[in-house]
């Protein structure tokens, strides 16, 4: 494992401390074991305090932590020792943990044989001992490690598992640790004795729980369809196009055929961009993640840098998965030179990630005024292509009302006539119109007429000042600089 090797590593070159951000703390134990050779083992846990870190035998009993530290600087305790720390970020307010840490980490450097491992699931540390600590992330197992911890299971248990179902839970757990795997592999089995396809949502309900505790992402329900949405065929076409490339990634990767990396959806407001995110998810038939930007920004330096990498970590462990930017302006406002450095850094490390990321981790991001986007963000390589959506043209409003009226009077659409309302709404947006239905099924329901009309359809488009009249200067100039900039049309 790649771990082992960075350990044996960190180890041969005298690093003194050495922070495993982990919870699973028996397969870390199993790690440190290999990686120890004759050197003896102690450890320090909340449990049962400082013991020996292979039989776990208490050496000192109800001995706390800055004491276990205190005689172990003091006697010079550890020459060939490994001291092994569990869950020290509890204990980093208190002065003397910090004192005599930094104190050991200090004789390591100038040559004591001795090496201190915190693990922990936590990734925090106080600044003073921030110059003596490597820090190790454990991987998550690939596809290939998963697939074997699902076949052992399956054989143990004597329960076949079918190639292609096979591959698509190998798929469907990326992201999830070996402890976790194999609770849901046992749940499976419980549940009827064999492995099947439903089994699938007990993944999905777990790496909802991970993204629900994360408090950065937020897992979207899924609820629109491709058929939604009222027009934007090229766009609609080109995600079909990508989601049969997303479905059968690895098949598409031995042909030869790039990793998706994303979209840029942008234009109008109100005129589908956020369904289409919704939609893609659908299409791709994967979670949909909204990253928001309020929740990544903090107050403590260096915060705001280590939520967006915790973002960007937990979308890549979920993956294969949809992460939706919503209103990209708005979240990297004021890169162009107006920005606090915060703000640079967020943005200079989502780029970098956008470029060289490999994970089945779909971008969508969605704007309203891409000229607030610096030009970074239009090079080839950071989004697959980026689609411009302007007002809906008259077939694809004759879609739109069509669908709402489906969605709240379907028994009604017969007797409308769409074509007038299509002819009086030039310059409306999607939202314009769904407005103007709602508000003529309201009027309907009120006067009692019993079904919606042509005229209660009527009444509420003369009552509705749309989105071009409110914004006419600004939406040109927006469809000027979106055609200078040659963006794909998402309508025909």
């Amino acid at each position: 494992m790649q771990i082992n090797k960075a350990l044996n590593s960190y180890i041969d070159s005298g690093f003194p401390i050495i922070y495993i951000n982990s919870f699973e703390e028996t397969k870390v134990d199993g790690i440190i074991t290999s990686v120890m050779g004759g050197r003896k083992g102690l450890e320090w846990n909340g449990s049962e305090s400082f013991c020996d870190f292979k039989t776990k035998r208490v050496l000192i009993p109800e001995n706390d932590l800055p004491s276990t530290l205190s005689l172990l600087c003091a006697d010079n305790e550890l020459d060939r020792k490994f001291l092994v720390i569990k869950d020290a970020h509890l204990y980093f307010e208190d002065p003397k943990v910090i004192t005599c840490l930094k104190s050991i980490a200090l004789k390591i450097s100038q040559g004591l044989d001795a090496v201190v491992i915190i693990v922990s699931s936590v990734l925090k540390f106080p600044k003073e001992l921030e110059k003596f600590i490597t820090i190790i992330e454990m991987d998550y197992p690939d596809q290939n490690e998963i697939k074997a911890q699902i076949t052992a299971f399956a054989n143990e248990q004597e329960v076949p598992v079918a190639d292609a179902l096979l591959e698509e839970m190998s798929l469907s757990f990326k992201g999830l640790t070996e402890f976790e795997i194999e609770q849901l592999l046992s749940q499976a089995y419980a549940d009827g004795g064999e492995f099947k396809r439903s089994n699938l949502k007990l993944i999905f309900d777990q790496k909802k729980q991970m993204i629900m505790k994360s408090g950065i992402l937020e897992m979207i329900p899924l609820k629109e369809r491709p058929e939604d949405i009222g027009g934007l065929e090229n766009l609609k076409f080109w995600l079909e196009r990508k989601s049969k490339v997303f479905k059968s990634i690895n098949k598409a990767i031995e042909f030869g055929v790039n990793m998706p990396k994303g979209v840029l959806i942008a234009g109008v407001p109100g005129c589908g961009k956020s369904l289409c995110a919704k939609v893609t998810a659908q299409m791709f038939d994967v979670p949909l993640l909204r990253l928001d930007m309020g929740k990544i920004m903090g107050k403590y330096v260096g915060e705001s840098e280590e939520n967006m990498r915790k973002a960007i970590g937990l979308a890549e462990a979920i993956s294969p998965c949809i992460l939706w930017i919503d209103e990209l302006e708005k979240a990297f406002a004021g890169v162009n030179g107006t920005g606090n450095e915060v703000t640079v850094r967020l943005f200079g490390t989502f780029l970098t990630w956008m470029q060289e990321k490999t994970s089945s981790t779909f971008v969508v991001a969605t704007a309203n005024d891409i000229t607030k986007l610096p030009p970074e963000h239009m090079r080839k390589g950071r989004f697959d292509e980026i689609f411009y959506v302007g007002l809906p043209k008259p077939e694809e409003r004759r879609k739109i009302f069509e669908i709402h009226i489906k969605k709240r009077r379907k028994q009604d659409l017969a007797n409308i006539d769409i074509s007038s309302l299509v002819s009086q709404t030039e310059g409306y947006s999607g939202a314009d119109v769904e407005g103007v239905e709602i508000d003529a099924v309201e009027s309907a329901f009120v006067d009692g007429s019993g079904a919606l009309t042509t005229e209660h359809l009527n009444s509420a488009i003369k009552n509705t000042h749309s989105l071009s009249e409110i914004m006419k200067e600004s939406l040109t100039n927006l469809s000027k600089e979106y055609e200078n900039r040659h963006f794909k049309s998402a309508s025909r």
